[in-house]
């Protein structure tokens, strides 16, 4: 990777470990996904959210239909900056005439011009694209593309403040050598954004699920085009590799998702986390077979999110404190979480133990009143994990209860909302945990990694994709 790159730069500025998780290898295809997921979430936006937007475009790839879109991006936007070559065909078109777009002429030797970056800035949000492709050299001798959409890029995506602050930064120093008189304007509009924050956060889930929705849409032109430009057997193992991409690219949308529900959540912040956690514990103590144990943590990490439009009562008060429609969204979280995984088809078997965790022992649970060992084992483990936890930290006017309390109230349900067996094993555990000989872990074994095509670059600081954890159904 150029040492330049705008990407680069911010993992060189970042303090070690900050790196936003998604940074990684990826397809083009995905970038556009990504991209134009982010661009709608400006429209989308209501009006006084106008953000400051930093773009800039590969030599050669600028597109009228892009033009025409930052048209639109313009009218939502304080100001829009974009770095492009001369003879992209922006400089003619009407958006570059518009007062909140300035153009950046790059050099056809700039090292920007290799680069694809969205940076958007606003006063409840930060978002941002940034990526840089591959050279000749980078790629296996078996792997260079032959199709636009297997082009490959160093890149990231990330909803996370600081770090869209830093590279917001180091792309207005990147654009200062062309027009300084821009550069200072921009740096007025980027101070005033970091120094007067709102009182209350945008809220992403929305543009979160439109990113999984137009993966999906990606995914899918993909294997159309595909099936067009290649013999079946071919096509075959590029779907496999394009799909793993993309299915590790959904899954982190739904990992971000779950975030800002737990962020929504101050009296439980760090609930999923525990949750996938003792599950997994629970699950080691059962002696699940890993696979079992893969999906359960996953699910452990998900098993929030068909909260992810709830109400903020949700988060302030008890079960009998809601009002009807609360009360009817709390009761169909599960099937809620279960159909929204579904979209997913790498996630089915995650999906089943999310919509089934309030099944009860005794048949009368949601929302297919299984009972006993009809119920997913996964389930009910996730089922009695989420309820124990649920109870040590406060809710409304409910205190947090001790591990033995929330453990007692528990083995009250023992036979009726959970497996009897569980509820044992789940005791054993607490008690070791009050004698000091176990510590009640905080975070799962294993966190599910973001990138999953196997590049092994020749630069050996640069990200080694992995396989993801958990998304095998």
């Amino acid at each position: 990777m150029n040492s330049e790159s705008t990407l680069n730069q911010l993992k060189t500025l970042l303090p070690p470990g900050q790196m936003p998780a998604s940074y990684g290898v990826y397809f083009k295809n995905t970038l556009v996904a990504l991209c134009h997921a982010l661009e709608d979430h400006i429209l989308e936006q209501p009006k006084g959210s106008d953000p400051l937007v930093l773009v800039t475009f590969q030599q050669g790839k600028w597109y009228l239909q892009e033009a025409d879109r930052y048209a639109e991006i313009a009218r939502c936007s304080q100001q829009i900056a974009i770095a492009a070559v001369p003879d992209s065909g922006f400089g003619s078109h009407a958006t570059s005439q518009l007062p909140n777009v300035d153009l950046v002429d790059l050099q056809a030797d700039d090292g920007l011009t290799q680069e694809w970056n969205l940076i958007i800035l606003a006063p409840g949000y930060a978002a941002m694209l940034l990526c840089h492709e591959l050279s000749e050299e980078e790629y296996r001798g078996d792997s260079a593309p032959s199709l636009d959409v297997e082009r490959k890029f160093y890149g990231l995506w990330t909803f996370d403040r600081d770090p869209v602050e830093v590279a917001a930064k180091i792309l207005i120093d990147r654009m200062r050598p062309y027009n300084s008189a821009l550069a200072d304007q921009l740096i007025e509009r980027y101070d005033t954004l970091i120094n007067n924050p709102p009182a209350t956060a945008t809220d992403l889930s929305g543009v979160v699920t439109r990113i999984v929705n137009y993966l999906q849409s990606s995914q899918q032109q993909l294997v159309t085009v595909s099936r067009q430009t290649r013999e079946l057997w071919e096509l075959e193992g590029q779907a496999s590799k394009l799909n793993r991409n993309l299915a590790a690219n959904k899954l982190q949308a739904f990992l971000r998702m779950v975030q800002r529900i737990d962020q929504r959540d101050p009296a439980n912040p760090l609930a999923s986390l525990q949750v996938s956690a003792l599950a997994e514990t629970l699950g080691q103590l059962i002696d699940l077979p890993t696979l079992q144990l893969r999906r359960l943590r996953l699910a452990g990490l998900l098993f929030r999110i068909g909260l992810a439009e709830a109400p903020k009562e949700i988060f302030q008060q008890t079960a009998d404190q809601l009002d009807k429609s609360s009360l009817v969204f709390w009761r169909d979280r599960a099937a809620l979480g279960g159909q929204l995984l579904s979209s997913m088809p790498e996630l089915a078997a995650i999906s089943r133990i999310v919509t089934h965790q309030l099944e009860y022992w005794d048949g009368s649970g949601a929302p297919d009143g299984l009972k006993a060992q009809e119920i997913p084992l996964e389930s009910r483990v996730l089922g009695l994990v989420a309820h124990f936890q649920e109870l040590t930290e406060s809710r409304g006017d409910r205190s947090a209860m001790s591990l033995g309390d929330s453990l007692a109230a528990c083995e009250q349900l023992s036979g009726r909302q959970f497996d009897p067996q569980l509820v044992e094993s789940l005791g054993t555990v607490v008690r070791l945990a009050e004698i000091g000989m176990l510590q009640l872990p905080q975070r799962p074994s294993q966190q599910p990694t973001v990138w999953l095509e196997d590049l092994r670059s020749p630069v050996t600081d640069e990200p080694q994709p992995s396989k993801s954890e958990g998304v095998t159904s």
